[in-house]
């Protein structure tokens, strides 16, 4: 989300559009004014603590609204259209948008209803469910990354399918472009040992837990390295999966990398010889379609908006949600197959050109100007969730 809401400020403002970017202060060391690009800022408003668990951020929203009024107040700042992100941006964004007489466009990139539906443990704050279907009914717009999520949207929360637009976001084809894999795995210092690469967030919805069992089953897991990048250094999911690979006897097998650099992550996509999201539930899958920019082979759980992404038996292989046995049988054949897995890394690459966020940038822009027509859009502040 924070990739999509960055890219989309910096070709809006490259259009002429003055973008403002309004979220929490997370560090003190941050200025409150952080130029983006020529036109786009980001800016940091105090409500809370720093550090904050996201369970405590709904008790912060009066707070946060009343800082972002003042802050518009003192510098006389008007709008055409608000635009917010997750379900706390959308409550502060309804609320404003009624106060202010301008359009609000808003995006979930994931519902509480639709992740206990790919997984039951999943808890959230008892605020989430009826938020979400708040906000999307007072919303004018709502923008989904796929079809898959607009049905869902437009089922759960009983609203008219003709309001939310489906506008998938996309990847920047320079920066995620096949590399060699043996410089890149040089540059990693990593070895000769087959590579299988997750990358996102560590937590239970991500299905790591599901990959560690297909790793294991593999004939010979101690030839191949499953690199996790991605997550916080100390999170209890870590600690987590980190015991779950000592009870496999896996800790040779898994490399917990972290999270890197956005100029870093093309190494590790061009180092790895296949892609994994075991994920129970994912609205569209961002790193599949940076995976797949880099020439490189998916195999996913088929849920959410992830067929978007990959297109089965030809750039990968989807699987069926929670069922190691056979992501482990897909693997085996990508990673033991040279042939097999060059001819749809190829493909995978071809696929992903279709997605661009100079295409995605267009559609949005659209969508806003018809939310104000009587207006050329000329500022537009998006909430950050």
């Amino acid at each position: 989300m924070n990739i999509y809401v960055l890219e989309m400020a910096k070709r809006m403002s490259a259009r002429g559009v003055q973008v403002d970017v309004f979220t929490r202060y997370h560090d003190p060391r941050d200025p409150q004014i952080v130029s983006v690009a020529s036109g786009a800022r980001l800016i940091h408003l105090p409500a809370g603590p720093h550090t904050l668990d996201k369970t405590d951020l709904y008790e912060l929203l009066p707070h946060f609204a009343s800082q972002m009024r003042r802050f518009c107040v003192n510098n006389r700042l008007n709008y055409d259209i608000i635009s917010t992100h997750y379900w706390l941006s959308g409550i502060v964004g309804m609320r404003l948008a009624s106060e202010w007489g301008v359009p609000h466009t808003t995006s979930f990139h994931t519902m509480a209803e639709m992740k206990r539906r790919g997984r039951a443990e999943e808890q959230e704050v008892a605020q989430r469910d009826y938020s979400e279907i708040e906000v999307a009914r007072a919303a004018n717009s709502i923008v989904v990354w796929s079809q898959h999520e607009k049905d869902a949207v437009v089922n759960y929360c009983g609203i008219d399918d003709s309001k939310v637009r489906v506008i998938p976001p996309g990847v920047d084809l320079s920066r995620f472009r096949p590399m060699s894999k043996s410089q890149s795995r040089e540059h990693l210092g990593y070895g000769e040992q087959k590579n299988i690469l997750f990358v996102g967030r560590l937590e239970p919805l991500k299905g790591l837990d599901i990959l560690l069992k297909a790793v294991a089953s593999l004939e010979d897991p101690s030839s191949v390295v499953l690199s996790v990048v991605g997550g916080d250094e100390n999170s209890q999911e870590k600690a987590r999966l980190q015991t779950l690979a000592t009870r496999m006897k896996m800790t040779q097998s898994v490399r917990f990398v972290g999270s890197v650099d956005q100029d870093e992550l093309p190494y590790h996509y061009n180092a790895a010889d296949v892609c994994v999201l075991p994920s129970y539930y994912e609205s569209f899958g961002l790193a599949a379609l940076e995976a797949s920019a880099c020439g490189r082979p998916v195999v996913a759980s088929d849920v959410g908006g992830l067929p978007t992404i990959v297109d089965s038996g030809k750039s990968g292989y989807l699987v069926p949600p929670n069922n190691s046995d056979e992501m482990a049988e897909r693997l085996c054949e990508l990673l033991y197959n040279d042939l097999l897995r060059c001819q749809m890394g190829d493909a995978a690459r071809e696929h992903a050109e279709s997605f661009s966020w100079e295409r995605s940038t267009d559609s949005l822009l659209a969508s806003y100007r018809e939310l104000a027509p009587a207006s050329t859009v000329t500022s537009s502040p998006a909430a950050g969730g």
